[in-house]
């Protein structure tokens, strides 16, 4: 569906610099440590009305894994909450007290994981950085938003601090109760710039989608290893393996981040030398002397490995060849790509929103290489939606590509 008039983004504000937002309105609250407390949470989370404002805090960088270290709840009525679930690990009892009301993040997939794992699962939610995108914001972190729609600055020099820390210093709970303080305010007047621009169905469909994401889980994680692309032989690839297995082990036990264990440079460099002996392993990284056996018994597992038994240097992928390479080996099919985009462009400029959130590259790829057999709106409507694209971004694309293969017809 397209909207009934030509969106133009918001207008950046101008005069007054912006004001820094410095003190809670409640002031600064204590952080809930104990079930009972927990309960007069929820109680009062259940006593307010309207959204509820909700963020996490992790230690990314610090500690291993994602989980939450700082949950903060704020709503109308009921004032602001910071709950610690290291304490408090089974917020169930909060999740209950929220119930079918909307959950206002931002950036959501960077905290739904960790929520769901304390407990706490939306049953509908409003993204403030997604619908920013979707609004052709050029700048979508919480700190460019609030300071587009608010006139006000929030200080962000808390957030990357170790949140596992305990107790939690003042100036970091206050940061963490600002984050949540402004959201509801921020979601109203977001919403009447998405009914200006036609975009409030775009955004409720987006909204929904998210209800069920899940992380993506990887095949072969230890792929993601900055570096592995620069190794040339399936062995140092095996060797990269091993060390990412070792070092994943030695990270959860003392559950610190797998970076400051051993930085993944380091990683590669170790599966480039293949050291027989600690004193064969690379110089220059205190993380390699300190577990240098480790490394070494990791390296002696790869170099053991059957030749026929080692991973590839790459997965096969099971989507359609890289674009630059259409033209060799499917004209037809890089003329017709070459098209949807072009239009895909001119839509997004047209309605002021990022193309990828239109539609990403890979369904886009993969219903222009595998086309349904009839080439009409309703057969790539289905195509599209079976590739996991949402019905309004079907429904704009649709026609591009009828008319893409319309212009250039199988020969």
């Amino acid at each position: 569906m397209s909207p009934d008039t030509t969106a133009t983004a918001p207008e950046e504000p101008t005069g007054p610099q912006p004001v820094l937002l410095v003190e809670p309105a409640d002031g600064v609250p204590h952080v809930v440590e104990d079930e009972r407390e927990l309960s007069r949470a929820a109680a009062a989370i259940a006593a307010g009305s309207g959204p509820v404002a909700i963020d996490a805090e992790r230690a990314s960088g610090y500690r291993y894994g994602q989980r939450a270290y700082l949950v903060q709840v704020r709503r109308e009525g009921a004032g602001t909450w910071l709950i610690d679930p290291i304490a408090c690990p089974d917020l169930s009892p909060l999740d209950d007290a929220i119930g079918a009301a909307e959950w206002l993040l931002h950036a959501a997939t960077q905290d739904l994981a960790c929520l769901a794992e304390v407990g706490l699962r939306p049953r509908q939610l409003f993204d403030t950085e997604l619908g920013a995108r979707i609004l052709g914001l050029p700048r979508v972190g919480l700190s460019a938003v609030v300071e587009h729609y608010l006139g006000l600055s929030l200080a962000k020099e808390h957030s990357a601090v170790d949140w596992s820390t305990r107790p939690l210093p003042e100036p970091w709970l206050r940061y963490a109760a600002l984050d949540v303080e402004v959201l509801d305010e921020l979601r109203n007047l977001m919403g009447v710039d998405l009914a200006k621009q036609g975009k409030s169905e775009w955004a409720r469909q987006e909204f929904a989608a998210l209800l069920t994401w899940s992380p993506t889980e990887r095949v072969d994680p230890w792929r993601r290893t900055s570096g592995i692309n620069t190794l040339r032989s399936r062995r140092a690839v095996a060797i990269v393996r091993e060390l990412w297995y070792v070092r994943d082990d030695i990270a959860r036990e003392r559950d610190t981040s797998v970076g400051r264990v051993l930085p993944d440079a380091a990683v590669v460099e170790i599966a480039k030398a293949a050291p027989r002996t600690t004193a064969d392993l690379p110089r220059g990284h205190r993380a390699i002397a300190r577990y240098g056996r480790q490394w070494v018994d990791a390296v002696a597992r790869a170099q053991e490995i059957p030749e026929d038994d080692l991973p590839p240097r790459t997965l096969p992928s099971d989507g359609p060849p890289p674009p630059r390479v259409w033209a060799e080996k499917n004209p037809v099919a890089a003329d017709r790509l070459g098209a949807t985009r072009a239009a895909l462009t001119a839509f997004a400029e047209e309605h002021v929103i990022p193309v990828e959130n239109v539609c990403s590259p890979d369904p886009l790829r993969r219903v222009v290489w595998q086309p349904p057999s009839e080439h009409d709106e309703a057969a790539f409507t289905r195509a599209l939606l079976d590739q996991g694209v949402r019905p309004w971004q079907a429904e704009v694309l649709a026609p591009m590509l009828v008319a893409a293969f319309t212009e250039f017809p199988d020969a």
